[in-house]
């Protein structure tokens, strides 16, 4: 219901860097509407990509770093995808 401070999304984005070595974001706002607990929420989200191999220890890095998403940005679930590529 309040925006984000730019050092939160900034110490998140830094934060995926320090343990990847990159990051990529997306600038344009993705809008959402969704329900929980029978109140109607509106997001306008972002989109960060971090490719990286699929290895039992960043799984877990994942796991946790949804953990810490959920407190940083104050929400009550963080939507986080794994999506298997193919580099040429």
């Amino acid at each position: 219901g309040q925006p984000v401070p730019d050092a939160v999304i900034g110490e998140t984005l830094l934060e995926l860097e320090d343990q990847f070595g990159a990051v990529t974001w997306e600038t344009q706002i993705i809008c959402g509407r969704w329900q929980h607990e029978g109140e109607v929420f509106t997001d306008d989200s972002m989109r960060i990509v971090v490719d990286v191999a699929d290895l039992p220890e960043n799984r877990e890095f994942f796991h946790q770093f949804k953990e810490r998403l959920k407190v940083r940005f104050e929400q009550i679930d963080i939507w986080m995808t794994t999506h298997p590529i193919d580099v040429v």
